[in-house]
C-alpha cells in the first residue's frame, strides 16, 4: 500500500571483518560487528515503531548480504532495495529518488549506527516535513544521522565531502542557497570511531558486545510437574549468563516450590501453556530466549551453544536434536523420524527446547493463542522469515507420552494432528481430537 510518508534505512550487513572496520582496533572484528549488529536492530526496531504509529512505508537500502539474509535478520515485514555503487551520496541521491518515484510525499533517511535513534525523533522528522523543505538530524562530529525532504532534492548530496566533519555544514550551504526551510533535529552522537564506543560500555543494549555471552532466558511452563522439574532445573543452572522463569499454570502439588528453590523466578499464569510460555517471554530479561519443557534435560554446554547459533544474523531460531529417555528399537525409530524432520524439513517441536531471539519472538508476536500446536504454528512462521537450525547435540524429554500410549500409536496420532492442521482443521478440534485419541490426564492435554 502507498503512503504519503517513507522511511529509509541504510544498513550494512555485519560481516567481521568488514562492518564498522575503524572500530577493530578497539573491539575486534568480531566485537565491531557485533556492536553494528546491535545498533542496526535497534535502528531497524525504532523505523517499525515510527512506521506502524504513522503508516508510513520502511524500506531497508542494504549491502553486505543477499536480500533474503536481510529479511531474516531484520525483518520480512520490510521493502528491501540494494545499495547502488558509488559514494554516499550516489546513494542517498538513488534512494530518495526511488521514494518519490513511489509517491511518497515526505522521505527520511537515516542511517544504522546512532544509539540514541527514537521513534519519537522519526516522528519529529516526518511532521517538520508539513512545514519545512528539509530536515536534518546533525552528528555529534559534524556529519548527519538523518535527513528528510518532501520534494526529490538531488542537489542536496551534490559536492559534499562524505566522511569529514564539513558535511553538515555544507549541506546546510546547499539548502541556504536554494532558499530552502529547513527543521533540525537534536544533535546526537553516532558511533564510528574507538573513542565513540566508551558511552556505550554501561548501557545493557550492548553489554553482548563485550562478553559475546548475550543473557538466555530459559521459560518452563510447568503444571504438577513435581516429579521432573527439579532435574530439569539443575541442568539448565549449569551455565553462566541464565535466567530462569518458570511459568506455572495453577500446578497443586510443590512445582512451585522447587522452583523457588532452584532459584527460578515463578509466575503464575492462567490460560494454558500459551499463556505461560508469553508470559514468561514479557518478563524476560534475557536478549536470547529458551522454551524448555518441564521433562526435557539440556545437554551439556547448552549455552554457549545456542549462542553460537544464534550468532549468526540469518539464523532466526534453533533446536537441539530430539532423543528420550527410553531404550528400545521403537523409541529409536521414533528419534530418527523425529531428528529426519527437524533437520531436513527445519521443523523442530517443543520438546527440542526451541530457542531464539527475544527481539524476533517479539516481532513476530509471540506464541499465537491456540489450545494446542503452539509450537509448531511458531516454527511455521519462523521457517517464513529465516533459517531454523537443528543443533547436533541432543536435548533428552522423557518418553512418558510414548510409553502411556505406545509409540505406534503415539506417533500416528501426531501426524495426524499435523495433517489436520494443514488441511484446515480448527484448533479446537484438533485439541479435542488429541485428548480423545489416547490418555486423557493433564500431560496429553498440555502438549
Amino acid at each position: 500500500m502507498e503512503t504519503d510518508d517513507h522511511l529509509i534505512l541504510f544498513a550494512r550487513y555485519p560481516v567481521p571483518g568488514q562492518a564498522k572496520t575503524r572500530l577493530i582496533p578497539a573491539l575486534g572484528p568480531e566485537g565491531a560487528a557485533r556492536l553494528h549488529r546491535r545498533l542496526a536492530e535497534h535502528a531497524a526496531g525504532v523505523a517499525r515503531a515510527a512506521g506502524a504509529n504513522r503508516g508510513a512505508g520502511v524500506t531497508v537500502c542494504f549491502t553486505g548480504a543477499a536480500r533474503r539474509e536481510f529479511r531474516s535478520w531484520l525483518g520480512s515485514d520490510f521493502a528491501y532495495v540494494a545499495q547502488p555503487a558509488g559514494d554516499l551520496g550516489v546513494r542517498l541521491r538513488q534512494a530518495c529518488a526511488s521514494a518519490f518515484r513511489g509517491r511518497a510525499q515526505r522521505v527520511v533517511v537515516f542511517g544504522a549506527d546512532v544509539p540514541e535513534l527514537s521513534a519519537d525523533l522519526l516522528h519529529q522528522a516526518l511532521a517538520g516535513l508539513r512545514e519545512h523543505d528539509v530536515v536534518l538530524g546533525p552528528a555529534a562530529d559534524g556529519g548527519y544521522y538523518l535527513i528528510g525532504m518532501k520534494c526529490d532534492r538531488p542537489e542536496l548530496f551534490a559536492g559534499i565531502d562524505w566522511g569529514t566533519g564539513r558535511v553538515c555544514d555544507q549541506t546546510r550551504a546547499v539548502i541556504g542557497r536554494r532558499g530552502l526551510s529547513v527543521t533540525e533535529l537534536p544533535t546526537l552522537s553516532d558511533v564510528d570511531l574507538p573513542e565513540d564506543v566508551s558511552a556505550l560500555r554501561s548501557d545493557p543494549r550492548f553489554a553482548d558486545v563485550w562478553t559475546g555471552k548475550p543473557i538466555i532466558t530459559v521459560i518452563v511452563p510447568t503444571l504438577n510437574e513435581a516429579a521432573a522439574l527439579g532435574r530439569t532445573l539443575e541442568r539448565a543452572r549449569g551455565a553462566d549468563g541464565i535466567e530462569i522463569i518458570v511459568a506455572d499454570g495453577g500446578s497443586q502439588d510443590t512445582t512451585r516450590e522447587i522452583a523457588a528453590q532452584a532459584g527460578a523466578t515463578v509466575l503464575v499464569t492462567a490460560g494454558g501453556r500459551v499463556a505461560q510460555q508469553n508470559a514468561g517471554a514479557a518478563v524476560a530479561g534475557g536478549r536470547l530466549l529458551l522454551f524448555l519443557h518441564a521433562d526435557t534435560h539440556l545437554p551439556d554446554g547448552y549455552a554457549d551453544l545456542i549462542r553460537r547459533a544464534l550468532d549468526r544474523p540469518g539464523t532466526v531460531a534453533g533446536a537441539f536434536r530430539f532423543r528420550t529417555d527410553c531404550s528400545g528399537a521403537a523409541m529409536r525409530l521414533v528419534e530418527w523420524g523425529a531428528n529426519i524432520r527437524s533437520t531436513v524439513l527445519h521443523w523442530p517441536y517443543g520438546d527440542q527446547g526451541l530457542f531464539m531471539e527475544k527481539r524476533v519472538f517479539d516481532e513476530l508476536g509471540g506464541f499465537s493463542p491456540l489450545p494446542i500446536m503452539e509450537d509448531y504454528e511458531l516454527v511455521s512462521r519462523l521457517r517464513r522469515r529465516g533459517r531454523v537450525v537443528t543443533l547436533n547435540e541432543a536435548a533428552t524429554t522423557s518418553a512418558r507420552r510414548w510409553q502411556r500410549l505406545g509409540a505406534l500409536r503415539t506417533t500416528l496420532r501426531n501426524l495426524a494432528m499435523i495433517a489436520g492442521f494443514h488441511a484446515g482443521v480448527s484448533p479446537q478440534r484438533l485439541a479435542r481430537f488429541y485428548r480423545n485419541a489416547g490418555i486423557n490426564d493433564e500431560t496429553s492435554a498440555r502438549r
